[in-house]
């Protein structure tokens, strides 16, 4: 479900309360692993983590005028999504969190391309997310970006 809330602070105050504690664990914990240059935004309706204009002035090639996103927190209906484009878009990252996702909950792994659904806020690896958020720089997340977009269009 989309929000209307305009800062990350109003997004979780908005949550319902079976939401606020993962969804807020899940957030410090994207944020303090989070390689420099990234920034907290609301985009989509969600909270975002986008490489700003500043760094990367062409933005989002679907609508340009939108920070380059890199990962997206949303508390949905029946669980809490994550967006992560990098995962969708490097496949070594992709099967390294595959492997390494069942050493970190016991949880079934529910994942489609970018998304991860949690369905059991006890059973999210909020460290193992961290580690996550650490892999990629803003420089790498712009050149994975790019490389990708060149090769949709040949």
């Amino acid at each position: 479900m989309q929000s209307k809330a305009t800062t990350p602070e109003q997004y979780l105050a908005e949550l319902p309360e079976d939401r606020k504690q993962a969804m807020t664990k899940l957030r410090n914990a994207i944020k303090d692993n989070l390689p420099k240059g990234f920034e907290e935004v609301i985009g989509y309706g969600m909270l975002g983590y986008v490489v700003p204009h500043s760094i990367y002035p062409a933005g989002y090639h679907c609508t340009p005028k939108l920070p380059l996103p890199f990962i997206n927190l949303a508390s949905q209906k029946n669980f809490i999504a994550m967006y992560h484009m990098g995962i969708y878009g490097n496949k070594d990252l992709a099967d390294w969190f595959v492997s390494e996702f069942p050493k970190h909950t016991k949880t079934k792994l529910d994942i489609g391309k970018s998304c991860i659904r949690f369905k059991k806020m006890n059973d999210i690896p909020f460290d193992f997310i961290g580690e996550l958020a650490a892999k990629i720089s803003v420089e790498n997340w712009i050149t994975n970006y790019e490389q990708n977009l060149k090769s949709r269009v040949k």
